[in-house]
């Protein structure tokens, strides 16, 4: 029996969907290399946009044309906000944002009788779905799914609609788990949640966490997948001034360079806020990287709002930012206010941030030229090793020697080109 698990979206489904591999491989199963020789083929959604929902189902669509003969499953944000939808497309089997891990066995149960297997749970209160891996198959750095949920009700984001509300993992299972990872030989642990700062369990945080896991040998870095500017508090700023395992890099969601629009989109900060707190991360490491989000186009943005964000993004100088335009989500508030901005300002919007994102990173990146860091070699890219530093700068690496993933060396940053920085192996001695 062969299986293949699409995975669409954030971390947090990236992890979901690599505990449904290995679960599926521990059974006995192997992975197919293309859905049409799958026996089963999971699709694992998003629903973030709706560019997002609409890949989904394309998706599903095609795999009914390739492989009529495999068992489909669909579960995740897209499902849970569209299940009347998904119920249509004559699939075998459907979850929500819960249930993930109870995937494998409901395949097996779908095989007796083959009946389709609907599971739908509307309420927001849900447990913490536990799913424990020992081993990151396909990746050098090994996700761990810490949180789930949001309260935060931003008025744009149907998020915690579909995930439900914040719960953390057991303080004790992420330890335990986080030492199996690195037991197994990774190097790089990243945390990742709905809402990763929101974490807390037995009266622990995330930065107690952070300090704890910091201890177990063998673990090089420490990363946060993304984390809100109001959670960077007084124990946070003493962990980057005090543990070198915490990266030089962090994801810090701006959303919008205008008072204006983040009092609009419910966002709890200004730009004040948010700019000092930059200044007091940056006091601490001048190089960090600090990439970001940008939704553009919300409804009641103007032109001024946006020629704010513009110029809002180059006085802090992001390394990266992720561009999104505004996409209506039902029953969010944003959906129910007025002026909302045409499709055509908001794509002309977007293409002037990623010139500017370009501008940035190439900038950011240009800095380190002529200087030497620490990668961990990740990915074989047209016979190269590719890696990253621990601020989050992809290197392709020059090299005379075979390489292989998930050693930690030395490499001299020559020079860019495209989205690479080029470096130079340098042997240690």
């Amino acid at each position: 029996m062969k299986f293949k698990v699409i995975n669409f979206g954030c971390k947090v489904n990236t992890y979901e969907s690599t505990y449904i591999e290995e679960v599926f491989i521990n059974d006995g199963l192997t992975e197919a290399k293309d859905i049409s020789e799958a026996d089963v083929i999971v699709i694992n959604t998003c629903s973030v946009t709706n560019i997002a929902d609409n890949k989904c189902k394309k998706f599903i669509r095609r795999i009914k044309r390739e492989n009529n003969k495999a068992t489909v499953i669909a579960c995740g944000c897209s499902v849970q906000n569209n299940f009347e939808d998904y119920k249509t497309y004559g699939l075998d089997i459907l979850v929500g944002t819960n249930n993930k891990k109870d995937i494998p066995n409901l395949y097996k149960e779908f095989l007796k009788d083959k009946k389709p297997i609907y599971i739908f749970n509307e309420n927001r209160k849900k447990p913490f779905e536990n799913m424990h891996l020992d081993k990151f198959t396909k990746h050098t750095r090994a996700f761990i799914k810490i949180q789930d949920g949001c309260d935060n009700f931003c008025s744009y984001c149907c998020i915690p609609l579909v995930r439900g509300s914040q719960r953390s993992k057991d303080y004790n299972e992420v330890i335990s788990e986080t030492k199996e990872l690195v037991k197994n030989g990774h190097k790089e642990i990243v945390f990742v949640g709905i809402h990763t700062g929101s974490y807390l369990d037995q009266g622990k945080d995330l930065f107690d966490l952070i300090e704890d896991v910091s201890k177990i040998d063998g673990l090089e870095r420490i990363r946060i997948s993304s984390i809100e500017i109001t959670e960077l508090n007084d124990k946070f700023m003493n962990l980057l001034k005090n543990n070198p395992k915490v990266v030089s890099h962090m994801h810090i969601p701006l959303q919008a360079g205008s008072d204006n629009v983040l009092k609009l989109m419910n966002r709890k900060y200004d730009l004040k806020y948010f700019e000092d707190k930059i200044n007091l991360i940056r006091s601490i490491r001048p190089d960090i990287n600090i990439t970001t989000d940008v939704i553009v186009g919300h409804p009641g943005e103007t032109s001024k709002d946006f020629d704010n964000t513009l110029e809002f993004c180059e006085k802090i100088g992001f390394g990266k930012i992720h561009v999104f335009p505004y996409s209506k989500r039902n029953n969010t508030k944003a959906a129910l206010m007025d002026n909302h901005v045409s499709e055509e300002v908001k794509k002309d919007r977007a293409n002037k941030l990623i010139r500017l994102s370009d501008i940035l990173e190439s900038k950011y990146e240009n800095k380190f030229i002529g200087k030497t860091y620490r990668i961990i070699t990740e990915e074989n890219h047209q016979n190269e090793i590719v890696g990253f530093t621990d601020n989050y700068i992809k290197v392709k690496v020059i090299s005379d020697e075979k390489l292989k993933p998930n050693m930690m060396i030395n490499v001299l940053l020559d020079h860019k080109d495209g989205e690479y920085v080029y470096g130079i192996y340098k042997k240690e001695r």
